[in-house]
C-alpha cells in the first residue's frame, strides 16, 4: 500500500520538506510537490528524491496554450518527474502536446515514461457552488466523466478526481485508466476547505489507484504515525 500513498508536501520550508520525507521514508514511496514545495526545492528535488527511493509528482497542474503546456511537461519530464498534473479543461490538444512533449522526452534521454493526469473538478468545489460558478448544463459527476473521458483520449494515464466520481469514471474510462484521488480525510482529522471527500478505506474500497493526503499527516504532531494509520486503514479495505 506504501507504492499507493502519496504524501503531499504542502510547505515551502524546506528544512521541514527535509525532515518529513526523512521521517517518512520506509513507509512511503511517493511525494506531491505543488507550489509551495516547488518553489522551495526547485529542480534540484528531482536527484534528490530519486537517491533516496522516492518518487515524484509533480502538481504544478498545468493549464496554457498546449505549446506552453507541452514546453513544461517535457522539461519536467527530462528532470525525472514520476507524475504530472495538467488541468483537463485545457482542451484535448493542450494534452495531447503535453503526451507528445513526455513521450518525445523519454525517447530522447531514455528515461521512464512519467505518468500524466488530467485534473478533473477541484475537491473544495461541491455540485451548488459548481453549478453557481460554471454555469454547467452538466451536473458536476457529468463533468468530471466528461473530462476523464476528454483526457483519456488524449492519451492521459489518468485523471485527478474526488474519490466521489471514481465509480462513474471507471464505468466511462475502464479499469486500466489511473484515477488518483485528493480529499483524503480519515475519520480522525479536521476536513478543512475540503467538500468531496472520503476516509482512506472509504477510496480504496470505490476503486482509486492512489490516494493523496497533506494536512492530516505532515500537520500531525507524529507524521510517520499518521501515516502508518493511514496505510493501516487502506490496507484493511
Amino acid at each position: 500500500m506504501k507504492d499507493r500513498l502519496i504524501v503531499a508536501l504542502d510547505t515551502d520550508d524546506g528544512e521541514d520538506i527535509d525532515w518529513l520525507s526523512g521521517t517518512l521514508m520506509d513507509v512511503v514511496r511517493w511525494f506531491k510537490m505543488g507550489f509551495q514545495a516547488f518553489s522551495a526545492l526547485g529542480m534540484e528535488a528531482f536527484p534528490w528524491f530519486e537517491q533516496n527511493g522516492h518518487k515524484t509528482f509533480v502538481d504544478l497542474k498545468f493549464h496554457d496554450i498546449p505549446n506552453t503546456v507541452a514546453r513544461d511537461v517535457g522539461m519536467m519530464t527530462k528532470h525525472g518527474a514520476n507524475m504530472i498534473n495538467m488541468h483537463a479543461s485545457g482542451g484535448l490538444m493542450m494534452m495531447k502536446a503535453a503526451r507528445a512533449s513526455a513521450d518525445d522526452a523519454v525517447y530522447e534521454a531514455n528515461i521512464p515514461r512519467p505518468i500524466l493526469l488530467g485534473v478533473t473538478i477541484l475537491t473544495s468545489i461541491e455540485e451548488t457552488s459548481f453549478r453557481l460558478s460554471f454555469a454547467s448544463a452538466r451536473t458536476l459527476s457529468e463533468q468530471v466523466v466528461y473530462l476523464a473521458q476528454l483526457a483519456q483520449e488524449a492519451g492521459l494515464d489518468g485523471v485527478v478526481a474526488s474519490p466521489l466520481e471514481i465509480e462513474p469514471i471507471r464505468k466511462a474510462c475502464g479499469d486500466n485508466f489511473l484515477i488518483v484521488t485528493p480529499g483524503i480525510r480519515p475519520e480522525w482529522a479536521e476536513t478543512g476547505d475540503q467538500r468531496r471527500i472520503t476516509t482512506p478505506a472509504e477510496a480504496i474500497n470505490r476503486g482509486a489507484d492512489y490516494i493523496v493526503v497533506g494536512r492530516p499527516i505532515i500537520e500531525a504532531e507524529d507524521p510517520l504515525e499518521a501515516a502508518e494509520m493511514i496505510l493501516d486503514e487502506m490496507r484493511e479495505a
